[in-house]
This record gives structure tokens, sequence and C-alpha cells, in this order.
């Protein structure tokens, strides 16, 4: 109920939702012939600093979404050494 009454209120909030929506079935499929559409639809949603981004770069996302590579692990490593040096150094307070 709370969620219908945001989306009434809000109606480009739910435009927003659905240009997402189309992003991650991108990702999901590895169809990125889609992707100067989504640009367009993105430019005109709460999502334009998003769609801008990934316009100014438009063919390094393209290979980002077909390709299986991911640098995934070796950045959770980063964050989790990042996170031990700042609790041995106190700046994780």
């Amino acid at each position: 109920m709370t969620v219908a009454a945001v989306e009434a209120g809000v109606p480009p909030l739910v435009e927003a939702r659905t240009v997402v929506e189309g992003f991650h079935e991108m990702i999901r499929r590895k169809t990125e012939g889609d992707i100067v559409p989504w640009i367009e639809r993105g430019r005109g949603s709460l999502v334009a600093s998003s769609a801008n981004g990934i316009a100014r770069d438009v063919a390094a996302v393209r290979v980002a979404i077909v390709t299986s590579w991911s640098n995934g692990q070796t950045e959770g490593q980063i964050i989790k050494l990042k996170l031990v040096k700042r609790q041995m150094y106190g700046g994780g307070n």
C-alpha cells in the first residue's frame, strides 16, 4: 500500500525505476545494443546524471556489458585491506 502511495505521488520515481530496471535487464541479458536508447530515456528521468556518465564512455560500458570479465574479487580485497588499515591507525572511529 505504501509503494502505491509513493508511486501515485511521485510519477517521475516510477519512470526512474523502470529506466534502472531496463539497465539491469541489459546487464543480465548482455545486450549492449540497447544502450543508446537507454541513454536517451535515462536523460529524461531522475537518473539523468547516470545516463550522462554512461554516455561519456559508452564504448567502455558496451564492453563491460558483453564481457564476462570482472574485477569484483580485486575490489573486495582492496576494500578489506583499507578497512584493516583504518582500524590499525585509528581512522575507523
